[in-house]
Formats: C-alpha cells, structure tokens, sequence
C-alpha cells in the first residue's frame, strides 16, 4: 500500500534503491513518456543486419540485455561509475564487453563496428562516423531539450536545457555535417503521468540532469505544493521529448 501523506511518500522515494536504469519502483506511480514507436522492436531489426555492434552508454544494461540474441562481437559503454558493475553483471554473461567510457570519444578502434545503438546516450557525430564501417548505422533515440521542461517550471527550478538546443533537427543537422547520411528521423512529446509525490522526487533521483542541484529539502516547498495538486487532481502530467534517428555512413 502506497503511505498518503507527504513526508512518508518523500521518505520512502529518497530510500529506494536506484541503480542503472531501473523504474521498476514507478510501477503503478507513473506511467507515460513512450513515444509511439518502439525502440526495442526497431533496434531488433537493426540488430539482425550487424555483426559487430557498439551500445553507448548503456546504463545497467537492462534495454540491450533484452534485444537478444546479440551478435558475437557486441561492445557496450558506460561512464557512470556506478552503472558500470550493474552493467557487466548483467551483460557480460551474454557475451557483451562492457568498457568504461569518461569522454565522447568511443573506446573501440576505426571502422570497427556494423552498428551503433544509442538510447538515450551522449552522441558525438564525428566519433560515429568514425568507428562505423563503411555502409554502417546509427540507431540513436535522444531525449529532447524540451524533456519534462514543466516539471522544472512546476517546481521552480532551472532548465535542464535551454529551449530549442536538442531537437532532431539540430542533432540531424550535426550527423549531416560530419558525413553521416540521414534515413530517417521522427519526434513526438509524449505524455507521462506521476500519480503520487513519491513518484517525481523518485524519478528526478534516476534522472538526475533534469533538475540539477535537486534534493528534497532544498525543494521542499514547491513539492509540498505539488503535493497538494496531485492530492487533489489524482495526477500530475508533464511532458517528455523524444527523437529518433537512424543515420548511415556512405559507403
């Protein structure tokens, strides 16, 4: 049973666990931010055409450990600290070498992969074309700049971004300039639903770019304010921002 009041809601998001790439704790507390198509599925049908593939920033592993089977040769990056060990624990039984990457830069050597899967991942344009071979492919879904921007407003906190800056015009415009080919590209700002208070401060925990210098005391007041909105609407929604691109390097 969910507590109902606020400081037990509050409390108990600040204790839960949060590693990887995980919202398993969102279960039935929100729900949303999927645009309408799916990555899984078309990053599945990439997969079938590659035999060495490369996933940037794959968090605890948890979306690439599903788009099994994996080609032989598979790479993934990570450089948070702590999503590296999730990450090897669930990946390299799969084969996978996951590799800690602090920088931009891509840990694997020139033309040296098939395919790049990126979700959500740092995207450097120039480092794609680089380790993709000739007629290779980019897969990227990134979260847009406008992402949960009125949820900052909401709670009176900075930007994440400032407007405008993270669109799939600008990021196809930049994998256009190093050399890349663009196939497609599509955006959408879907919906997503938090029906407790617990679940924001949860999810600002995971997403912790969104709002920065975030802490529940440091936020008290505009939480305690939301808190009351939700109690008496049932939910709050905000709204995510997702392009996806797939990009191919000429042959």
């Amino acid at each position: 049973m969910i507590a109902a009041d606020y400081d037990s809601l509050v409390a108990d998001a600040m204790a839960a666990p949060a590693e990887g790439w995980d919202f398993s704790w969102l279960a039935g507390r929100a729900q949303g931010s999927d645009p309408s198509w799916s990555y899984r599925d078309l990053a599945r049908a990439q997969i079938t055409l590659a035999n060495r593939l490369l996933d940037v920033d794959t968090g605890g592993g948890e979306m690439l450990s599903s788009l099994g089977p994996l080609p032989q040769c598979t790479w993934a990056t990570e450089g948070w600290p702590p999503n590296i060990p999730v990450a090897r624990r669930r990946l390299e039984p799969l084969g996978v070498t996951v590799v800690r990457a602090e920088t931009r830069a891509l840990p694997v050597p020139d033309e040296s992969v098939d395919l790049v899967l990126n979700r959500h991942g740092r995207l450097d344009p120039a480092e794609v074309r680089r380790v993709l071979r000739p007629g290779g492919v980019l897969f990227t879904q990134q979260v847009g700049s406008e992402d949960c921007a009125d949820l900052n407003e909401i709670l009176e906190a900075p930007p994440a971004y400032a407007h405008g800056t993270w669109t799939a015009q600008v990021a196809g415009d930049e994998l256009a300039a190093a050399g890349l080919h663009l196939a497609d590209a599509r955006e959408e700002h879907p919906t997503l639903t938090f029906y407790d208070i617990g679940a924001v401060v949860y999810h600002l925990r995971l997403v912790s770019w969104q709002i920065a210098d975030f802490g529940a005391a440091r936020y008290d007041a505009p939480l305690r304010r939301l808190h009351q909105r939700i109690c008496e609407h049932g939910h709050i929604d905000v709204h995510s921002h997702r392009f996806l691109i797939t990009a191919r390097r000429p042959e």
